[in-house]
Order: structure tokens, then sequence, then C-alpha cells
């Protein structure tokens, strides 16, 4: 499971990582009064996500669960034998709706009893998804993914792969708390302030505790990679680059930059307004890249090189593909290209 891919190299922002090294599986190290981190593995390149316990009276509140799967489940039973000393779980916090963040919300919520905390937008889009489970792929997908370029042969893997979502979550609660963006959340002894971002997902909640100086970011802002930004089959005209920018220049505005950034993947940092701008420069160099690329007509799958640094297969052709046309609606809706489609369903990007 990636959410996101490598830059190309640049001048990095100034970032500073308080922490040597992250705890091992099950452990926990103490990233603020009452705030631990945890990790919970996940194979591929990027090995684990973080996740975070916030005490809570008497318990713990938890912010993201890790994906389903047995490695995650032994990491949590050891998690609450170790550390978390055994203590229940209060609720359970949910930055945004992909499995390697609500993988694991539905075993814990059952577990201990307790109610799962997201955004409406983010539960409704995953119980979605969810219901594709089983379910052959749909005309429309197969349609989108034409357009963009594919082949036949990558045409009949999405089909064979269609409905993964649903197996790498546990079943969703039938109910749920909504969380929305300016509230503010008591968490134990500590305000928690829910500030929303969009892009990367429909409706994605970071947590800001002024008092502690801590902001949970999940994928919203992350230290060392580019949080993926899709079009995908249900919205083909969508332009979540647009809602992307514009999140991230409204939580820099919002969250201070003293903070200590508590991300999903990598390692907490400081620095949350020089990375917040270089993830903003890097998009808009990309932009630059990609126009000047499409001074002749291309595919979506012809763009991948001015986007990534890193060869596109088999198992980052769809995310690429969704990140390309993010990039390529976001110059039509502000009239920097024009998109045609030919007799064999092709779209086809030119500048001007």
């Amino acid at each position: 499971m990636r959410d996101g891919f490598e830059e190309h190299a640049a001048e990095p922002a100034k970032l500073s990582y308080p922490f040597k090294e992250g705890p091992a599986s099950g452990a926990a190290i103490e990233v603020g009064p009452g705030v631990l981190w945890l990790r919970m593995p996940l194979g591929g390149s990027l090995a684990f996500i973080n996740v975070w316990a916030l005490e809570d009276g008497d318990g713990w509140a938890l912010v993201d669960t890790g994906i389903r799967g047995e490695a995650t489940t032994e990491a949590w039973r050891t998690a609450f034998a170790g550390p978390l000393g055994g203590r229940p779980v209060t609720r359970v916090f949910v930055t945004h709706m992909h499995p390697d963040h609500l993988g694991m919300a539905g075993w814990l919520t059952r577990r201990f009893h307790c109610r799962l905390w997201i955004t409406r937008t983010e539960f409704m889009t995953a119980r979605m998804l969810a219901s594709d489970t089983a379910r052959e792929a749909p005309e429309d997908g197969i349609a989108f993914y034409r357009a963009a370029g594919w082949d036949q042969d990558a045409i009949d893997t999405y089909a064979a792969r269609f409905g993964g979502f649903g197996k790498a979550m546990h079943a969703l609660p039938d109910s749920f708390h909504r969380i929305a963006d300016g509230e503010t959340i008591r968490i134990g002894r500590q305000d928690w302030r829910v500030v929303v971002g969009s892009g990367h997902t429909p409706e994605h909640a970071c947590l800001y505790c002024p008092a502690l100086k801590l902001l949970i970011s999940g994928d919203q802002v992350l230290p060392r990679i580019t949080s993926n930004v899709s079009v995908f089959p249900t919205e083909p005209d969508g332009d979540p680059l647009d809602d992307w920018l514009t999140s991230l220049a409204r939580i820099r505005t919002l969250v201070p930059d003293d903070v200590l950034v508590l991300p999903a993947h990598n390692e907490p940092f400081h620095g949350l307004h020089a990375r917040i701008g270089e993830l903003i420069a890097y998009h808009r160099e990309a932009l630059g890249r990609l126009e000047a690329l499409i001074a002749q007509p291309k595919r979506a799958v012809d763009v991948f090189p001015v986007l990534f640094k890193r060869k596109i297969d088999a198992n980052t052709l769809s995310m690429a593909t969704g990140e390309s046309l993010a990039h390529l609606n976001w110059l039509t809706h502000h009239g920097e290209a024009s998109r045609t489609r030919d007799a064999a369903g092709v779209d086809w990007y030119q500048a001007g």
C-alpha cells in the first residue's frame, strides 16, 4: 500500500527530525505528554504507517489503525499488552478512508465497544468503495482507463483486481461519530482542533493541539514523499489538485510553524510551513513541465516521465495515471490545455 511518490531531486526544505529512530513493532515512543507514537506494518517500500495513542481518561484514543492483516493484528495485541498497559480504547479517530488508515477500525471498535470518529465524507466514501468488493469492474472504469491510454493487458489486470479495497479492511462499523472542520474535541486533558484538507481524499482530517504544539497530519503533509493526488473513474472531470493546493495554503494560515508534525509516513518533523511551501512548489513545477511536454498532443500515459522519477510498472500504473490526470485536469480547468477524444475512445491533451 503506497500513499505517494518520491519527488524529483530538488533543493530540500530545511526540516528537522527530533527522533533518531522510530518505535519497533508493538512498542511506542512518547512524542508529547500523553501522546504515544506507534508503527503498524504495511510491507512494500513504505514498510509501516505511524499511528498515535492519546491519553483519554482511563484509556486511549487512537488515531489511525493500520491495514487489515495478521501482522497488524499481532502488532496491536503486543502494544495493548505492552506500552498501552492493558488500558481500553475509548474511541478510534481516523484521518481518512484509505485502508492503511481505516483498515483495522472495525476490529478495534468492535473489540473495545467504542465509536469510530471520522469525517462524514470519508466514512461514506469508504462504505461506497467497500461495496464494490466481489463486483465486476464497471464499464465506466474500463472506458476511463482506455481513455487514459491503457492497453488491453492493463485493462484486463484492472478488471481482475477490481474490488480489492474492501479486502484490505475489516467490515466498517454501522455507525460513526462525525468530526468536522474547525471543531474542537477534548481528548483527555487536551483540546484538539480538526483541520480538514482535500485533494488526497475528499475530507481528510488533521488534528492540531495548540497547547502541546502537535499536528497529527495524516497524509496531508508528509516530509519525504508527496501524497498521491488522483482523478478516479467515479469523478473523471474532477480537479483534486486544485483542492490539494488550496488546502495546503489554508493549513499554513491555520497552524503555526512551531508545531511538531506527526505524519502518517516517515518521521515526526519540525518545519511545517517550509514543507508546505515545498509541496506547493513541487506541483507548480510539475505543471510547468507538463504544459511544455503537451505542446504536442499526448495521452495521460505519455506524461509519466515529466511527473515521476521512478519507472512506472504494473503495480504503480493506476496511481500514476490518476495523478497524471489530476495535473492534466488542472490545466484544462484553468484554460491552459484542451482535451480531445479520438474515435478509439482515447483522450489527447494539448497546451494552449
